[in-house]
């Protein structure tokens, strides 16, 4: 999470971003993955052209079985949830939001360049999640829902395998905070009963059940809300929810707080150690 967050402000389009994408691509090579990129432009809300590129780690790609693993790897172009106003339109350090779903990817698949798993597993990189709707663009507001996950989205039409069917998927985002709790999402819920269950099951039986709720959380629009709808996988969203905080995300979330204080090692190894127990006990 500290080698991304270094990198600066991951926003389609940048030279950081460009550079940790790079980044993202030599390291999972080196762990023995098959990696494969979409690079297209795709169109923000407000007209801006984003140059995204969603990356693909196939692990183990000659099996059929196979597990699909995601998250979100570019940040925020804006800081429009930040009590200082002068921070609006500054982009984000994104160490949670962004930076700590791919963090415990990483680890995931260096463990797997170690020990492979019985079905094959793709980790799925999205691009240009976080461009959506700024919070004070109120002439936009009715277009907020679909301006959020493009480079999923995009995916979701033109996966990189054609007739791409994994078992099911499990995406992680804002997943590095201290003190995170999980609760189970509506849209996860409503498309994938069944792996909820299953993952919250395993979470129990690996110690963690203090960060896995059995609550239900509110339905985000994120990336797996178009996986399941549009790409017809079953996919969950593992992300943390605080109904104490403003927006639901935590103090931190869409302000210039998302740094590094902000991620906590056991956090991190909670929701890793969990997804590891899932994919290795898949036969």
């Amino acid at each position: 999470v500290a080698r991304q967050v270094a990198f600066g402000p991951r926003v389609p389009g940048t030279a950081n971003h460009r550079k940790c994408g790079d980044w993202l691509v030599a390291t999972l090579r080196s762990m023995g993955a098959d990696v494969v990129t979409q690079q297209v432009d795709l169109k923000a809300y407000n007209g801006d052209i984003l140059k995204a590129r969603n990356i693909i780690a196939q692990f183990q790609p000659e099996k059929q079985e196979r597990i699909m693993l995601c998250a979100h790897w570019d940040t925020r172009p804006w800081a429009d949830s930040d009590p200082d106003k002068a921070n609006h339109y500054k982009p984000i350090p994104g160490a949670n939001d962004g930076g700590s779903g791919v963090g415990v990817l990483l680890e995931i698949a260096r463990q797997l360049s170690m020990t492979p798993t019985a079905t094959g597993i793709d980790i799925v990189l999205f691009d240009a999640e976080d461009y959506g709707l700024h919070e004070n663009d109120v002439t936009r507001y009715a277009s907020n829902r679909h301006s959020w996950a493009l480079g999923s989205q995009y995916w979701s039409y033109f996966p990189h395998v054609a007739g791409y069917s994994p078992r099911f998927g499990i995406l992680l985002d804002i997943v590095g905070a201290p003190n995170s709790v999980f609760c189970q999402e509506y849209y996860s819920l409503h498309y994938a009963a069944g792996v909820v269950r299953k993952v919250w099951r395993w979470a129990e039986k690996a110690g963690y059940s203090a960060y896995f709720s059995s609550e239900e959380g509110g339905a985000i629009t994120d990336d797996h809300l178009y996986v399941n709808s549009t790409a017809g996988i079953p996919c969950i969203d593992i992300i943390n929810y605080d109904p104490e905080s403003p927006n639901g995300f935590g103090p931190h979330h869409h302000t210039m707080k998302d740094d590094m204080d902000w991620i906590d090692a056991g956090t991190l190894k909670a929701v890793g150690q969990t997804v590891l127990t899932v994919i290795y006990n898949e036969k």
